[in-house]
């Protein structure tokens, strides 16, 4: 027997108001569970409100502003787990925007959430932490 259709629309709620405030820069730690854990790239794993506070702290000095693409957001949602791909664009605390055009540096990007009990339990994200593209010296194709 599956999942009611309600429970999908509701975990997908959770995961849009995320990103809503994430671009506002609301509070986000009432949307994880106590225990939650959250990867970024470069930082690791955060685990509990305290670290996963710590992580978006330090992520977002490198951030000034952000706003993401709801609009063109691909969802893939089976039972606990919501996949976002979308992009956002922004400006670094360094004062370079980026957007979603295909050139090297933030942009594009896709989310791995699992959400249970109203709740974030697991937020994996993928993407270049680049977000200025600055970061050429390793790569001989830039």
């Amino acid at each position: 027997m599956g999942e009611s259709p309600d429970a999908a629309i509701e975990r997908k709620g959770i995961v849009l108001e995320y990103f809503r405030r994430l671009d506002r820069g609301d509070d986000l730690l009432e949307l994880f569970a106590d225990d939650a854990r959250v990867f970024y790239p470069k930082w690791g794993i955060a685990t509990g409100h305290e670290e996963i506070g710590e992580m978006f702290g330090d992520v977002g000095g490198i951030v000034s502003s952000m706003s993401h693409d709801y609009e063109t957001f691909n969802y893939v949602i089976d039972g606990d787990i919501v996949v976002v791909e979308g992009t956002s664009t922004g400006e670094t605390a360094a004062g370079t925007e980026w957007r979603p055009d295909g050139t090297p540096g933030g942009g594009r990007w896709c989310d791995v959430f699992e959400v249970r009990d109203g709740e974030i339990q697991r937020l994996f994200i993928y993407l270049d932490p680049d977000y200025a593209g600055t970061d050429t010296e390793q790569y001989p194709w830039l």
